[in-house]
């Protein structure tokens, strides 16, 4: 099993899809923890010099100055009661502030966990999901399958080495790229010197650890749906309803407890550890006067249930894709 472990690896290594699918799973996450980086970035000196500068310079234009002496001589129609300092008052209200062009949010990392780092994890997903089909997609497009089996004959092996190397490879790229997301936020905060409250990097670093669990699992579950359908067309078909259609169609529906199908109620519950939400389907959410109490339609999807839901929908694609794999023809 060891070697064939190193050929499948060996096999993906070769895929030059593959490889920049890899790639990209670094890319964008970069791109994305710049991003954040950028527009949280303190103003500089030479920054803040500029900004005066510019205040000043649209402040004196006689345009702003016309503006500024018509609210000083009727302050009502700009909303002020004139019981003020009326000139320092209309200059607070129309003349250009420095704040207006250096108000920049500071980084927080605690908040981040529910923004970029929900991003970055969904990113990956989708990355790892291409990886899984696009690795098995060409040996069925190729029809270097038959070949493969006539060296190993027995297909359990032949399937459970090729998604074991793409489960690792998922575990390995989304743990590694999710410690360096969270890791490199953590440096820039502490860089700036900012306050990062206590337990926040723990629960970040929990956080990662699901995310690459849950975008590991889902490359598996590309992988075998296309060892079921053999093809990748068909696989992204399956996955764009289950991901698109799929909570359009049960929204549609509208029964009891439907937002707890919804996939992405399901991953804010494994990252976030369990969600809660407000579920207005039920029918007895409502008072006669039209008005129920909160806690009556408020549902919770635990960490256990949202995992239990992926798990499922991993069992639903795996068990037919290895039990057809055995048995069906390979041309």
């Amino acid at each position: 099993m060891t070697r064939l472990l190193r050929v499948e690896l060996t096999r993906l290594r070769w895929r030059r899809a593959v490889l920049l699918l890899l790639a990209m799973t670094v890319v964008l996450p970069t791109v994305v923890f710049g991003a954040i980086v950028w527009n949280t970035r303190p103003v500089s000196a030479a920054e803040q010099e500029r900004v005066e500068q510019l205040v000043r310079t649209e402040a004196e234009s006689p345009q702003m100055q016309r503006e500024l002496e018509r609210c000083v001589a009727k302050p009502r129609r700009y909303g002020l009661d004139g019981s003020a300092d009326v000139r320092t008052a209309c200059e607070a209200m129309v003349m250009p502030q420095v704040e207006w062009y250096t108000n920049r949010p500071a980084l927080d990392v605690d908040s981040q966990r529910r923004e970029s780092g929900l991003a970055v994890v969904v990113i990956l997903t989708m990355l790892l999901v291409l990886i899984g089909t696009t690795f098995v997609g060409h040996d069925w497009n190729s029809g270097s399958m038959s070949n493969q089996l006539l060296f190993e004959p027995r297909r359990a092996r032949v399937w459970a080495a090729k998604g074991a190397v793409v489960l690792l490879i998922g575990l390995v790229v989304a743990g590694l790229v999710l410690a360096a997301y969270w890791t490199g936020l953590w440096w820039v905060a502490d860089h700036r010197g900012l306050e990062i409250a206590d337990g926040t990097m723990r629960e970040a670093y929990q956080q990662a650890l699901r995310g690459a669990l849950l975008a590991a699992f889902a490359g598996l579950g590309g992988y075998a749906l296309t060892m079921l359908f053999r093809s990748t067309v068909a696989t992204l078909g399956v996955l764009f309803a289950v991901a698109i259609a799929g909570p359009l169609l049960i929204t549609m529906l509208g029964f009891p407890g439907h937002q707890r199908l919804m996939p992405q109620n399901n991953v804010a519950a494994v990252l976030f550890e369990g969600v809660r939400f407000t579920d207005y389907s039920r029918s007895d959410c409502f008072s006669d006067d039209g008005r129920g109490p909160a806690d009556r339609c408020v549902v919770k999807i635990s960490t256990a249930g949202g995992s239990g839901y992926f798990g499922g929908l991993l069992l639903l694609a795996g068990v037919p894709s290895l039990l057809s794999f055995r048995r069906r023809d390979v041309p």
